[in-house]
């Protein structure tokens, strides 16, 4: 993160004094929580390494979309008048600490000493937990939630398990061609993986959880930072800065979901994706037709489908770029830190004259925060300066969900569901969300049977609105059990 924070100072092209003159000036830094090391003071460490003593410090919560909510709040800092130089931050070095599990040893003298052991270093897919209607059911991670919602657009679209997969792999890819020849990429240099390797389940891409394998999933064992420096024009022209060179930030907004998955409105869409999407449009005073080039964070194929299907745009041939980096698989999925590196990418390709309006949507949980803003290489339409606040809740109310029955018995629904694999690809469990078929409510289950196991983890017949039925485990009387009845018993 230091060495960004460096690059970026560099970036500015000013003369070693001027550059002094920069530095003294830093009042703000915001660092994006990082996965790798359980840091003290992250944000005070690197005050210290670079001499500043801003009065403005924040390490965020975790979640994919702090870099843009960050950089969205340091802009309107700037524009209040409240800050005069910000910076914003985030960095993992996940892969060198994964060689160091591997090793089964600590990580060398020169990193930070806090008395922690790995065991307790972040990471969302070993994380408790804890007591929730989920947890009862050994289901909230991210590899288990965004198949639901892969599994529920599908049939939403009416499209074939085939064609679905087919979409995915075509669509990362896609992705993966601009990873490699994207220099920042961790992958970089390698030959980019087809559609077929993609979308082929094998050995070395065994399926994690169905309809994903391994391809379709983040890859977070990587090293890699980014910095972005904000100030007013008035300050950049005071310091000489080239203003070919300059970046203006437009709007930003952004709200979440509900944290509980099974009390979401649907498994086919985010009223959070395309709430902030159209707010960032409509705040920065600019048509979604407007837009050059855009970054969708993609965790999973589904995050940018769903902002694809929202702004109308292809998602296996669009007119304009939906990644500038190539994704968190082909990229790396840099922690929470992914769409900083999206920000920083979209500054360079602005500034090289490749269109003049960019938007990077940043996602975070599962599926659950999102915060979208808006670049441009041309001053903002509106005279009235960065926004003043955030033009979204911080979290959405204003829906209406079916309720949720913890015990429910009788014929149900599937309204979605995902599989889980083990290692050597083979069954390991079923999470299914249904109704019961007489009152709608909704319900959490896992397969009660074999067969349920199978036929869940098929490519050939659709699911989703088999019927079945539901009973309590008499292990586990909290815990719900599934199964479903002839093939061709439906709905």
């Amino acid at each position: 993160m230091f060495q960004a924070i460096c690059k970026a100072i560099e970036d500015v092209q000013l003369s070693n004094q001027v550059e002094q003159k920069l530095r003294s000036q830093i009042d703000s830094i915001d660092v994006v929580r990082t996965w790798t090391w359980p840091y003290t003071d992250l944000p005070g460490l690197l005050c210290h390494q670079l001499g500043i003593n801003p009065h403005h410090r924040k390490y965020s919560e975790h979640g994919g979309n702090q870099p843009a909510k960050l950089f969205d709040d340091a802009a309107r800092r700037v524009s209040l008048n409240q800050s005069k130089v910000a910076i914003i931050t985030g960095g993992e070095a996940l892969a060198s600490l994964t060689g160091c599990v591997a090793a089964k040893k600590l990580p060398p003298p020169g990193w930070t000493s806090v008395g922690e052991s790995i065991d307790s270093v972040f990471s969302p897919t070993t994380r408790g937990l804890g007591d929730s209607l989920g947890a009862i059911h050994s289901i909230g991670n991210p590899i288990h939630i965004y198949p639901l919602y892969e599994n529920g657009l599908r049939a939403h679209l009416g499209q074939s398990i085939e064609e679905n997969h087919r979409e995915s792999a075509q669509l990362y890819a896609e992705f993966a061609k601009v990873a490699e020849q994207n220099p920042h990429a961790w992958n970089y240099g390698r030959p980019a993986d087809d559609a077929e390797a993609i979308g082929n389940v094998t050995k070395r891409n065994r399926m994690i959880c169905f309809p994903y394998p391994l391809l379709m999933n983040a890859f977070n064992t990587v090293n890699l930072a980014a910095a972005c420096i904000l100030t007013t024009t008035d300050y950049a022209q005071e310091l000489g800065i080239d203003q070919r060179r300059w970046i203006y930030p437009l709007a930003g907004a952004g709200t979440r979901d509900s944290d509980n998955f099974w009390e979401r409105p649907n498994f086919h869409s985010s009223s959070a994706i395309s709430r902030s999407l159209d707010a960032a449009l409509a705040e920065s005073k600019i048509g979604k037709d407007e837009i050059d080039l855009f970054d969708f964070y993609s965790c999973f194929p589904i995050v940018p489908k769903i902002a694809c299907r929202h702004l109308g745009l292809s998602i296996t041939s669009p007119p304009k770029p939906i990644t500038l980096l190539g994704g968190l698989t082909s990229f790396g999925g840099a922690g929470n830190n992914y769409s900083m590196h999206a920000i920083t990418e979209m500054v360079r390709q602005l500034r090289r004259g490749n269109g003049h309006h960019g938007l990077v949507l940043a996602n975070g949980g599962v599926l659950t925060y999102q915060h979208a803003i808006c670049l441009s290489s041309r001053p903002p339409k509106s005279k009235s300066g960065y926004p003043e606040r955030n033009a979204l809740p911080e979290k959405i109310t204003d829906f209406s969900s079916p309720p949720i029955e913890s015990h429910p018995k009788g014929l149900g629904v599937v309204e979605t569901y995902t599989v889980e694999f083990n290692r050597d690809n083979t069954l390991l469990r079923a999470y299914i969300i249904a109704r019961l078929k007489d009152t709608g409510t909704r319900f959490l289950a896992n397969h009660g049977d074999q067969k349920t196991l199978q036929q869940l983890a098929s490519k050939i017949q659709e699911p989703i609105g088999a019927m079945g039925n539901v009973h309590q485990d008499p292990e586990n009387p909290k815990r719900n059990l599934f199964i479903l009845q002839d093939e061709n018993a439906k709905l």
